[in-house]
């Protein structure tokens, strides 16, 4: 009999259950697509931030030693300890080995260039240009893993905005890549050759040939960047190097996030080394590099946080605002509905059913009108979700199990509560002055 109640209460008014369902609908579709992009966005936004380059620098824990005297410091710009390459691999290993996108090792020397270019057979040269900073880092580089497999990383995945004229060199190839403002200056172009050269020169060295002009907008431009082992051959520093740039996908950082792990009792510590904050990443990296200081690089780490933050807390009021507006109106069409059935739920109580049964059969008609809008506003969520992901995502977020029950919930909590007061008046109307007109 109860659902037959219910039942035969939708076929008597279905344009203001129609209503009352498109309300739910359109604002379980907003809420919805806010929630599948919030659930995304994290992981979209931190792969697009690793274009603005590494957010982790590994140095020689030497250098972070101070040598100051007086408040100068008197450290030696060219020396200072070195990092072995082999122990590269290793950072595959760690917990949030898998948040590691791409690594690139970097040594800096200060070196000679002699440019020259064949003309119609022949080689013309320049004279040498000294104290020309070299960079010897990886282009595209296999590393081979604990695991046997191997991970392809370089320098161009860890600064992809870097733009390049030409090519990038091959790590095993006699090839360099120059700088823009380096190339305008000396009157180098793809195609010539290099040789470089540390110290005394009593032969010239075999040449590079320049297959790319590189544009970083820093320091670069007006560099020589070459395979490391090169590097690593002119500053007599075989498979060193001394700075790391590590590009890793991590969440913004928290209160908890920003403390000192030396300060954590042991489950405090293990809850911080079980989520991917940078620090925590960075602390994982310095276990398994020995002699190696980690830093943050906080203009790229706390850009991203800042505005993972604030995109996250626009998506959740875009996504109040919805659920509001559809408890108003599911608020409004009840109200409605309730005055309409003034007659019926007299004659109700009247026959002998109590507050309670009269509110738990306006409850069971608005909860299935709840359920109904609920799904049909996850459909159409969905599909704006979908809309919204590839338009500023660049992917659209995939359908979740768990969003769509959070979206029946959330229906069924805004119905109760929008007609909560309306419930409430109906379960006290008493049937004598009601069956009387009054």
């Amino acid at each position: 009999m109860f659902i037959r109640l219910v039942a035969d209460s939708f076929t008597r008014r279905p344009r203001r259950k129609l209503l009352t369902t498109a309300a739910l609908a359109l604002g379980m579709a907003v809420a919805t697509a806010a929630l599948s992009v919030s659930l995304d966005v994290g992981d979209r936004l931190s792969r697009e931030f690793r274009s603005l380059g590494a957010n982790l620098v590994v140095t020689p824990q030497a250098d972070s030693l101070p040598l100051e005297i007086g408040g100068v410091d008197y450290r030696p710009v060219n020396s200072g300890a070195y990092l072995p390459e082999a122990d590269l691999g290793k950072l595959k290993t760690i917990f949030w080995r898998n948040n590691i996108v791409a690594f690139a090792p970097i040594l800096e020397v200060r070196g000679e260039a002699l440019p020259f270019a064949r003309v119609d057979g022949n080689y013309q040269f320049a004279n040498w240009i000294t104290k020309v900073p070299l960079i010897g880092t990886w282009a595209y580089n296999a590393i081979p893993l604990p695991d046997g497999g191997e991970f392809q990383t370089g320098i161009a995945k860890t600064n992809p905005w870097w733009q390049i004229e030409g090519r990038w060199f091959s790590d095993d190839a006699k090839e360099c890549v120059v700088g823009v403002a380096f190339a305008q200056k000396n009157h180098i172009k793809i195609g010539d050759s290099i040789s470089l050269a540390t110290g005394y020169v009593t032969k010239i060295p075999a040449p590079l040939e320049v297959t790319g002009i590189l544009t970083s907008g820093g320091p670069e431009d007006r560099s020589i960047v070459v395979p490391l082992s090169r590097a690593q051959s002119l500053a007599g520093q075989r498979r060193q190097y001394r700075k790391l740039y590590v590009s890793a996908l991590t969440k913004p950082e928290d209160d908890f996030g920003r403390r000192d792990p030396k300060t954590m009792k042991p489950d405090e510590l293990e809850r911080w080394s079980c989520s991917p904050y940078v620090s925590s990443i960075a602390y994982s990296i310095q276990q398994v590099l020995p002699g190696s200081d980690v830093r943050v690089i906080r203009r790229v780490a706390e850009g991203e946080g800042a505005i993972l933050t604030k995109v996250r807390a626009l998506l959740w009021l875009v996504t109040l605002a919805a659920l509001l507006a559809a408890a108003l109106a599911v608020g409004a069409s009840s109200a409605a509905s309730v005055i309409e059935r003034r007659t019926e739920i007299g004659l109700m109580k009247a026959l002998g059913a109590s507050s309670g049964t009269v509110g738990l059969l306006l409850a069971a008609e608005q909860l299935l009108l709840a359920f109904v809008g609920g799904g049909i506003g996850y459909s159409l969520g969905i599909f704006l979700a979908r809309v919204v992901g590839e338009k500023i995502l660049g992917a659209a977020p995939e359908p979740s199990f768990l969003v769509l029950l959070v979206i029946l919930c959330l229906a069924a909590g805004v119905t109760l509560l929008g007609s909560a007061i309306p419930l409430r008046r109906a379960s006290r109307y008493e049937p004598a002055p009601i069956l009387r007109g009054e």
